[in-house]
């Protein structure tokens, strides 16, 4: 399988063990052996998802800059400095959908939405910030691999929010993508024109920007589901190593990463699991750890269900731990959260179960970091800071609705960390001050 994006070639699929050729630049993110390096000092971090920073930093529906300033400034006073955004959005015609898109049709861009990501860098380079940017979504709530496929094929998307579709549908749609020539073109034209742009606030163009620390090939991409997802192994890990690929062609300074939920997002097989993260071009791993989505855990019954969930996400931790060591990478859990008490979207609604967990996963990951393994990092999901629901109860965002840091697939506050948050704010500044130190004197 070998992809051609308007005279670009991909480069051959190539399997490796060991990670890209550093730049020479040493304020860029580098990766020695099994963790990061940074300026010359080892590089460990408690980060977020801030998905919707470039929405709003955009001079259009949704922005909100003096609201992203205060969240940038609360965010590094935690200690904070490590944020997981989207830099990619697609179309104009499904509900539950990112409002206003980055590209609302095939090569059409808007540049209200590229000036917010500019935006957002440039404020985040003033605090010391890097960010990882993903480029794709498996999912439909921000257009991604299906509104590429539609695009060309003239298809509605599946929507599984909508009666008529399933999930299942959507996936094995979404999954098409991987092998379809237009809309890998289309998404590659993408990816160049954000590579070569020229920050608008601060005149350095995104190849030569140290404060973004990645790019990730996409939000969970996954081979698809059930049976006939695993009949997309091969073609599913031949796209990941082409895309690296292609990325690294146009860009030697960045690290790259799949953006992969660990073994639940490659249908529970190692095997694929590791073959995606062995490439050359593929520079740390990454997992995605949720106990409510998976059916672990139920915050109705929280007494009775949280232990064994605890239990199996250290054990699912441990798995990918044991990847990164065999493989010799660095290892980021870059999603993870829970609800509030009793399934609540309200702000004013405890968060004794969630500051548990939370305590839980970021102890156990500073805890190898700590003895020199392979786990770099985190990034919970996810940040609501100063956002608010129009309507905790309903809790469906629409168009003009404030952004909380949940997807708009989802109840807007079901996995939030708000400003208010005072008990996990004390968490997420111990642990990401505790993150700091690993490995300095």
């Amino acid at each position: 399988m070998k992809f051609t994006s308007r005279g670009l070639i991909a480069l051959v699929f190539v399997l490796g063990c060991t990670g890209s050729p550093a730049p020479e630049t040493p304020d860029f993110v580098q990766v020695d052996g099994t963790r990061f390096v940074r300026n010359g000092e080892p590089y460990h971090f408690l980060g977020t998802n801030l998905w919707h920073g470039c929405n709003l930093g955009a001079l259009a529906e949704g922005g909100d800059r003096d609201r992203l300033l205060r969240e940038l400034d609360l965010l590094k006073s935690l200690g904070i400095d490590n944020l997981r955004v989207l830099g990619a959005s697609e179309g104009l015609s499904q509900d539950n959908t990112v409002w206003p898109p980055l590209q609302p049709e095939p090569g059409l861009y808007d540049e209200r939405l590229l000036d917010g990501l500019d935006f957002l860098l440039a404020e985040m380079a003033k605090r010391d910030m890097v960010a990882v940017v993903y480029l794709n979504n498996y999912w439909v709530w921000s257009g991604g691999m299906s509104q590429y496929v539609s695009w060309f094929e003239s298809e509605p998307v599946p929507n599984p929010f909508l009666e008529e579709w399933s999930w299942l549908e959507f996936m094995e749609f979404s999954a098409r993508f991987y092998t379809h020539p237009e809309a890998n073109a289309a998404y590659r034209n993408y990816i160049e024109m954000l590579i070569n742009r020229e920050n608008n606030y601060t005149g350095v163009p995104y190849l030569d920007d140290p404060t973004i620390m990645a790019w990730q090939l996409g939000n969970e991409p996954r081979p698809g589901e059930g049976e006939s997802g695993k009949l997309n192994f091969e073609v599913f890990t031949e796209w990941v190593g082409e895309t690296a690929d292609f990325i690294r062609s146009l860009d030697p300074n960045h690290l790259i990463s799949t953006g992969n939920e660990g073994l639940k997002g490659s249908i529970e097989s190692a095997e694929t699991y590791l073959n995606i993260h062995r490439f050359a071009s593929i520079d740390y791993l990454t997992a995605h750890l949720w106990i409510l989505n998976w059916s672990w855990y139920d915050p109705m019954k929280a007494e009775e269900t949280y232990g064994e969930a605890e239990r199996r996400a250290i054990e699912y931790l441990d798995q990918h731990i044991a990847f990164a060591e065999e493989i010799g990478k660095p290892m980021v859990l870059d999603e993870f959260g829970i609800p509030r008490d009793l399934h609540s979207y309200s702000p004013q609604a405890g968060t004794t179960t969630r500051d548990l967990f939370y305590t839980r996963v970021f102890e156990h990951i500073r805890a190898n970091a700590a003895d020199g393994g392979p786990f770099a990092g985190s990034n919970f999901w996810t940040w609501g800071g100063y956002g608010e629901a129009s309507n905790p109860d309903e809790a469906v965002w629409r168009r003009g609705d404030q952004f909380t840091g949940d997807p708009p697939q989802e109840p807007q506050g079901r996995n939030s960390v708000f400003a208010s948050d005072t008990s996990t704010l004390s968490i997420l500044e111990d642990f990401a001050g505790k993150m700091q130190l690993v490995g300095r004197p």
